[in-house]
């Protein structure tokens, strides 16, 4: 069997191994035992989704498989994936288990499990749950409901807990178009942000099942740009379908990355004296530009694997403050070890106030390198140094970057893909570069 977990959790298409009902329900059962094992009774999980259709299916087989093993299962609904983690630890629950596909189409589903301090399971244990379904027998082991029963009290916790950092944020002179993706932070960004601004203008919060992320949300700006310009607001966010990611768009239309948003971040921890061992974690992706943003201000970058467990890993070992990846996600230890993108708003749009600053000339500054980023499909994932054509390209473009950009290779951890990301002083070159590579990559492993 390839490996269950990839850097965000199970993920693949809904209804096909591993998430079917009958493995799902075998995911249940492993969890609840190892918690059993590990707390001595039996678990208490609180489980939520975003609006993929077949998320109910799934948080109801999670459900059946974990009460087998004597666990006791509540549900907050469709909710965000910061949202349960929240709730995990503030109702003292062993773990908060999230039925989403994050950025994915709505075919897509995944399951996320949370301690109950917010941290996503280990390694060892994700192992442990892998070797359960590559043992079990693929038959169902308890009847499934539609949709389990929703605790409403919990899910309004949460929107109280975003309700108090929102009345906190001085900023109701502002006007702000918040895209969120027909998906879980459609329930509760309209009200979120009318706490805290002058103008809300919410779009894409009506989730139909099968909309979610569809055209919209972070991984399509195209939208959320058009609003804001035609509205003639002060700025723009765009979360992704469980809402623990954020980006957003200046007054003038123009982007404003994780990266970006570090760099504004970092720059206002710094100034209110809160940055206090004056480092910042970023995953290999951040762009070099950030790099030399941050040492302008004597501020240190360090790097991680892609996946926020592993940035939220180097904050924990240096007592960091933020760190994030380019894609928006965005952790503040000091408030929460799970990335929030209705909290990364919140703050920024403090920072915005209490700097009198516009977005656009927060970031000046920062000047990102350009960098090419390509996607190449592939059909299986061998070491990229094992493929002597791949090496020796690899090997040719670094050696003409003399030390003034990036070359990374990695794979997806979600999906079957290749991703090849290049950065350089002159785009035209590394475009060509890139694309080169690409082509190598596709004929040996496409």
């Amino acid at each position: 069997m390839d490996k269950l977990f990839g850097t965000d959790g199970i993920r693949g298409l809904a209804g096909v191994f591993p998430l079917d009902a009958a493995t799902v329900q075998v995911i249940g059962t492993s969890v609840a035992q190892s918690f059993r094992d590990r707390v001595g009774r039996p678990a208490r999980f609180i489980t939520g989704r975003d609006t993929r259709e077949s998320g109910a299916g799934i948080e109801a087989a999670f459900h059946a498989g974990a009460t087998t093993a004597g666990a006791s299962c509540e549900s907050a609904g469709v909710i965000t994936t910061p949202g349960v983690a929240y709730l995990a630890g503030a109702f003292h629950f062993d773990a908060g288990v999230v039925v989403s596909a994050s950025h994915n189409p709505y075919q897509d589903n995944g399951i996320k499990i949370f301690l109950a301090s917010g941290r996503k399971i280990d390694d060892a244990f994700e192992r442990l749950i892998q070797g359960s379904v590559e043992s079990a027998e693929a038959s169902s082991t308890n009847e499934i409901i539609l949709e389990p029963p929703v605790d409403a009290v919990k899910r309004i916790a949460y929107a109280m807990h975003l309700h108090r950092a929102a009345e906190n944020v001085p900023a109701n002179s502002l006007k702000l178009v918040v895209d969120c993706a027909n998906g879980a932070a459609s329930k509760f960004a309209g009200r979120v942000f009318t706490k805290a601004v002058a103008e809300v203008i919410t779009i894409n919060d009506h989730p139909d099942g099968r909309n979610i992320n569809a055209g919209c949300g972070s991984l399509h700006l195209d939208k959320l740009r058009e609003a804001v310009l035609s509205e003639k607001a002060d700025l723009g966010v765009a979360f992704d379908g469980d809402a623990d990611r954020a980006l957003f768009v200046d007054a003038m239309g123009k982007v404003v990355d994780g990266d970006a948003t570090l760099w504004i971040l970092a720059s206002y921890l710094q100034n209110a004296g809160k940055l206090h061992n004056s480092t910042v974690v970023a995953t290999v992706m951040s762009n070099i530009g950030l790099e030399l943003a941050l040492k302008t201000r004597r501020i240190s970058l360090l790097r991680t694997s892609v996946g926020d467990k592993y940035v939220l890993e180097k904050l924990t070992e240096t007592g960091s403050e933020i760190g994030g990846e380019q894609s928006g996600h965005i952790i503040f230890s000091e408030l929460s070890l799970v990335g929030d993108g209705m909290m990364t708003a919140l703050l920024l749009l403090r920072a915005l106030v209490e700097g009198r600053s516009t977005l656009s000339a927060a970031t000046h500054g920062f000047t990102p390198y350009p960098q090419i980023l390509l996607n190449i499909p592939v059909v299986k994932k061998p070491a990229f140094d094992s493929i002597p054509a791949i090496d020796d390209a690899a090997k040719a473009i670094e050696g003409d970057l003399q030390g003034e950009g990036r070359l990374l290779l990695r794979y997806s951890g979600t999906e079957n893909l290749a991703r090849v990301m290049i950065e350089g002083k002159d785009e035209r070159s590394i475009s060509e570069q890139a694309h080169r590579l690409g082509d190598i990559i596709k004929r040996a492993l496409g």
